[in-house]
């Protein structure tokens, strides 16, 4: 017979992800948290749209807004100041993580719906008589839309800390890319071209919110965040009784701390690597996605063939990229190599560096200064992005990962946070290094 001061048998307990709705939820939210970037970066009709209003075609040559390209275009005009603004956002939100994460949620998502109903809306708007306030109208839009994306990003990447699963970005990208492909093989016309474009993403964004505020309804997701705040797990305490029988009561382990600004010092001393390793894969990946791979073409683009001169560019470029990038996500569900203490890691990291100078003597065009082109095969480009897009997804997602689960679990969502500020500031620093390249070139 079990005796009767016997400890109690602490058991864990967590509901089963039924049907894998929570999964699917931050599934749909790791393809919003960057798709708003990837539909402005991606949007040819919008942006041939913008330049027939902001250009006259007799004075295109001597305009400031010259183009290369519709696709390499949109690239280089949102590109920059998302970045930019998007840096700025990730250092107040140390300041915002304060908010409750369900306010930082829903309020970025329903500024970003906000400013693409508008963009929409707008697109069929005759704005020919205030060009120049349109489009600086169309540039604060990016950058409100990139406050918002951080604060959403961060805070779903916080939260995820909680949750035995990952969240995929990637989606978001392919998505767009498709979109994109879409909208240049159906649409007839440039205006009802961008009109389908951006409603594709004001319906996904509206379905990311009904998911979110579908989550709490699960009991899977309700038993880990209830255990987050409560600092410990469900437990079922099965307390010993007389003749071998057992109490069983389900506890919370304690009360919640107050919320407070999270310390800083602790979360980097156990993060800074993985933080630089972040930097790092998303810093070589924005110095040539997608300012130069938009530039390469086909090598055979006289030819005639749709291939070769409409759908390269789509196709091997940022459809491509973003599928490779999306499989290097998912492999991290199955393999999770290098771990988050091992030296190969930040090695690996550094490796991909390699990928810059082959991508830059692939066919980039125009090439002003750097005219020796290297690789005058259409094969080559598309080897070297999938290589991008695939090393960036794994190596670039198994540092968020590893991040809020290094830590205490009450630091998770700031240490997700800070994980952000990492990716940002690579983000950056990239942008600003793709302007010089493609000078350079």
């Amino acid at each position: 017979n079990t005796a009767i001061n016997e400890p109690s048998l602490a058991v864990r307990y967590t509901p089963d992800d039924r049907y894998s709705l929570v999964y699917i939820i931050f599934f749909l939210m790791g393809i919003g948290s960057l798709l708003p970037w990837n539909f402005f970066v991606t949007a040819k009709s919008y942006c041939r749209l913008l330049t027939s209003w902001m250009i006259s075609p007799l004075s295109i040559s001597n305009n400031i807004f010259h183009l290369k390209g519709c696709c390499q275009t949109s690239a280089e005009m949102f590109c920059p100041v998302h970045l930019w603004c998007w840096q700025l956002i990730v250092l107040c939100s140390l300041v915002l993580s304060r908010l409750s994460p369900n306010v930082r949620i829903l309020s970025s998502l329903f500024v970003i719906l906000l400013v693409f109903v508008g963009t929409t809306i707008l697109v069929k708007v005759d704005v020919s008589g205030c060009r120049e306030e349109f489009f600086a109208g169309t540039l604060a839009s990016v950058a409100v839309v990139s406050g918002a994306s951080n604060v959403f990003c961060g805070s779903v990447f916080g939260i995820s800390g909680h949750f035995p699963m990952r969240i995929s970005q990637a989606m978001g990208g392919t998505l767009s890319a498709v979109a994109s492909i879409a909208d240049i093989a159906l649409a007839k016309d440039v205006t009802e071209s961008a009109l389908a474009y951006f409603l594709t993403a004001d319906i996904f964004i509206l379905l990311c919110i009904f998911a979110y505020l579908f989550l709490p309804k699960l009991a899977f997701s309700r038993s880990d965040r209830r255990a987050h705040q409560d600092k410990q797990p469900f437990v079922l305490i099965l307390t010993p009784r007389d003749k071998g029988e057992w109490s069983v009561n389900l506890s919370t382990g304690g009360e919640a701390a107050p919320s407070q600004t999270p310390p800083l010092k602790p979360i980097l001393q156990k993060t800074w690597v993985l933080g630089m390793s972040v930097f790092y894969v998303f810093c070589v990946t924005i110095m040539v996605f997608p300012a130069v791979l938009s530039g390469i073409q086909s090598v055979d683009k006289d030819s005639g063939s749709p291939w070769t001169n409409t759908y390269f560019v789509p196709l091997a470029g940022f459809l491509l990229y973003n599928v490779a990038d999306f499989c290097g996500r998912q492999s991290t569900a199955w393999l999770q190599v290098p771990g988050p203490t091992s030296r190969l890691l930040p090695v690996l990291v550094v490796c991909r560096s390699v990928l810059v100078p082959l991508i830059i003597f692939c066919n980039y065009q125009p090439r002003d200064h750097l005219h020796v082109v290297l690789f005058t095969h259409d094969v080559y480009p598309i080897v070297f992005n999938s290589l991008l897009g695939f090393s960036n997804g794994y190596l670039g997602t198994l540092p968020m990962i590893y991040g809020p689960k290094v830590v205490p679990r009450e630091l998770a969502e700031a240490t997700g946070v800070v994980m952000s500020f990492f990716l940002a500031l690579g983000l950056t620093t990239g942008s600003a290094l793709s302007l010089v390249l493609v000078h350079i070139i």
